[in-house]
């Protein structure tokens, strides 16, 4: 997902993509924590695409008040 994908996104689409998001990078983690993923550079694109949309969640929070 791109910037830009995130911007046209609605807030509470927005929202919901990140609980699906955080649930996702969580089992990553612990999967990785087990045994090693076949990308360990996943794990951080997924936290950065996190801080993305959580940053554009806020931002939209802060211009509505």
């Amino acid at each position: 997902m791109k910037k830009e994908e995130i911007k046209e996104m609605s807030t509470t689409d927005l929202a919901d993509r990140l609980a699906v998001m955080e649930k996702e990078y969580r089992q990553l983690v612990a999967t990785h924590a087990v045994s090693p993923v076949d990308n360990p550079a996943k794990i951080t694109a997924d936290r950065r695409m996190i801080a993305r949309v959580k940053t554009e969640l806020r931002a939209r929070q802060l211009n509505n008040k």
